[in-house]
């Protein structure tokens, strides 16, 4: 099992934001405030907080102003940049980021979303199964706004369901993921490509597996949902 120090962090920070463009204009939608702070800080703290020591920003949309905001240190954390001419897709900006991954598994984090989870029990267990792809997982009351998660009893992601298909509770992609380099190679360089349609709905069952917690779970990808992010982590850092 590797140490968690020795692990290379992923956060996708490259996204266009376009949802948010009506109260965040000025800025990639990682830096948007909450609590007079960058939302990307709070993934940051998470990850060092967790042992983490190294983590790649995949950018491209206002790269200059993350890399301006946070440098290449923060905290215990060296920041690298992996920046992208053109958009890549969540997936095609994890492959294009490949000479900057130093671990035979890489942790990722979609950038615009956080789950308030212990990341080392997430990690132990990933090393524990020995799988290839471990998504973190959460229960919301509606998932036809995030898409469904389907699992068997053993854990196996067994389906994703598209967003929109059903209006009831369920499990969601909580937008933290445990991969392994060989299926990172599986991505084709320089193509949009999707993680999450794309790469993990091509696994077989038996490789993929979810990991259920009851942590408090944000995305600040809309409006209403960024106008609620004070009052979310108001209640976890008092903020």
């Amino acid at each position: 099992m590797s140490k968690i120090s020795d692990i290379t962090a992923v956060i996708l920070v490259g996204g266009l934001g376009t949802r948010l463009r009506s109260v965040v204009s000025d800025r990639p939608k990682v830096l948007a405030e909450v609590c007079g702070r960058a939302f990307l800080s709070y993934l940051l703290d998470q990850i060092e907080t967790a042992g983490i020591r190294r983590a790649v920003l995949c950018s491209g949309y206002m790269a200059d102003m993350i890399k301006d905001t946070f440098g290449t240190s923060y905290g215990r954390l060296e920041l690298c940049y992996s920046i992208e001419a053109t958009p890549l897709g969540t997936g095609g900006a994890l492959r294009f980021a490949e000479p900057f991954l130093g671990s035979d598994a890489v942790l990722v984090l979609n950038g615009d979303s956080y789950i308030d989870v212990d990341l080392n029990k997430f990690i132990d267990w990933y090393f524990e199964k020995k799988m290839q792809v471990g998504l973190l997982l959460t229960k919301v009351d509606d998932t036809s706004r995030y898409g469904r998660v389907c699992i068997d009893q053993q854990g196996h992601i067994v389906d994703f369901k598209e967003k929109g298909e059903l209006a009831e509770p369920g499990l969601i992609n909580a937008g933290i993921y445990l991969i392994e380099r060989p299926i990172i190679d599986l991505i084709p360089e320089n193509k949009t490509f999707s993680l999450e349609k794309e790469l993990f709905a091509s696994i077989d069952s038996t490789k993929i597996f979810g990991f259920y917690t009851e942590g408090k779970f944000i995305d600040i990808g809309t409006p209403q949902s960024y106008a609620s992010a004070e009052h979310f982590f108001g209640g976890l850092t008092n903020c």
